[in-house]
Formats: C-alpha cells, structure tokens, sequence
C-alpha cells in the first residue's frame, strides 16, 4: 500500500521560507514523476511543480522563480522549497505520483501579511 506523508508546513510572514517533505513507502514500482499540489479553502486544486526520473522540473507559472521541487531517491522523499512566501501561497499542500490517486493528509502552509 503506497504511503505519502508530507510534512515542513506552517504559519511564517509574507516573504518568509518554508521546505515541505513528502516521505513516500509502499510502491512496487518507482513512479516516472512526482508532483506537489496545493488547494486552499474555496478553490480548486492546483498543480504547483512536478520533478520527472531524470529530474527535470516544471513550475506553476504562480510559483516560478520562488519553489524549487526536489527528491532523494535514496530516501524516497520529496521536497519544495518555497521562497518569498505570499499569502497567496496559503493552501494545503500534497505530494502525488503522477498518474496515480494516491493523496496522503497534506501540510497546511499559512502566510500571514
């Protein structure tokens, strides 16, 4: 059974970082990319960086130049750097293997003005 825990959320001020982790276990196959997405209240749910297996990267043109999605294959975990945090960024945020419906609980990312 595939497990995604994703932790490294928080309340920081406009303009602060934060570094989300995803701990994944469980696969018998190891995905070709995964993704972070996030869903604040009233909204839907948004693609925000997907890193492939050869680690290429792509960007939520809202978050380019402030994220950076990374992963330690040896760890199976996978990560987002988030800098220059707007409020606009305050969402619930999960890590998802591309193609597939597995969700784990999320993190909760809130940024204050």
């Amino acid at each position: 059974q595939v497990q995604l825990v994703e932790s490294g959320g928080g309340s920081v001020q406009a303009g602060g970082s934060l570094r989300l982790s995803c701990a994944a276990s469980g696969y018998t196959y190891s995905p070709n990319c995964m993704a972070w997405f996030r869903q604040a209240p009233g909204k839907e749910r948004e693609g925000v960086a997907l890193i492939d297996s050869d680690g290429r990267t792509t960007y939520a043109d809202s978050v380019k130049g402030r994220f950076t999605i990374s992963k330690d294959n040896a760890k199976n975990t996978l990560y987002l750097q988030m800098n220059s945090l707007k409020p606009e960024d305050t969402a619930m945020y999960y890590c998802v293997p591309c193609g597939t419906n597995y969700w784990g609980q999320g993190t909760q990312v809130t940024v204050s003005s």
